[in-house]
């Protein structure tokens, strides 16, 4: 797989085929058996502890349902990367704080505390404090799951633009097909831990290939039965006699 400068690129395919996973060895939270991950010229799993830290300054990550601090506010869970990795005044971290709230258009709720905030609005914050930094690769693991329409719609949109504006590479590990196929530039099918289907947004939707037919379209059997493997239907009916 190759993420390209300046691009927005997802990965999809079922549960369980190794999406999540690729983002930790992308991370360096893995090691690979074989193979390597490669950012920015330097292979991630051959890093010491600092390299690999200095790596990861210039990740940002958008943990499933957002991962915010509860113990904190809106305004400090945005400003704890700042103070956490960077000598900056706190004069300077508010300015920074702001505009990247006002990026998401949550300015206004500097001052509330998570549990105050609807889902839509918790991962808008999580959105804010992963760009903090401006970082040169941006990953979002399942960032429209289990939003409305209108916040998935909202995320999509921020996810796109915050993108562009920031001149970054974004990976998104999503099922969500049609909201995804909207904003991405290229799309990766993984399946059994292979790529088995790549391309444009236009290029799947046209694709004839049978799981990626199946998958983009959310028909209920085809190459991913509907029924679990078993014994025949006959059979198991008479288990009993």
């Amino acid at each position: 797989m190759t993420f390209p400068k300046g691009k927005l690129v997802a990965i999809m395919g079922l549960s369980g085929c190794g999406k999540t996973t690729l983002l930790r060895h992308i991370g360096g939270a893995l090691k690979p058996t074989k193979g390597y991950v490669k950012m920015d010229g330097q292979i991630m799993h051959e890093l010491d502890q600092d390299g690999l830290y200095a790596m990861r300054r210039k990740m940002g990550m958008l943990f499933q349902f957002g991962a915010l601090f509860t113990d904190m506010s809106v305004y400090d869970n945005v400003a704890f990367q700042m103070r956490e990795h960077t000598d900056l005044p706190e004069d300077i971290i508010h300015n920074l704080v702001m505009m990247k709230l006002h990026a998401v258009g949550l300015r206004g709720a500097q001052n509330m505390m998570p549990s105050e905030l609807s889902g839509g609005m918790a991962r808008r914050v999580a959105l804010a404090r992963t760009v903090a930094l401006d970082p040169m690769l941006v990953m979002y693991d399942e960032p429209f799951a289990g939003l409305d329409p209108i916040s998935m719609t909202v995320i999509g949109d921020l996810i796109r633009r915050l993108n562009d504006a920031l001149g970054a590479t974004s990976i998104i590990v999503t099922h969500d097909i049609q909201e995804s196929l909207k904003i991405v530039d290229y799309v990766y099918f993984m399946a059994n831990g292979v790529i088995v289907a790549e391309g444009t947004p236009d290029e799947l939707r046209a694709c004839d290939t049978d799981f990626v037919r199946q998958f983009v379209h959310g028909e209920m059997d085809g190459p991913v039965p509907f029924h679990y493997p078993g014994v025949d239907y006959r059979q198991a009916l008479n288990l009993r006699n």
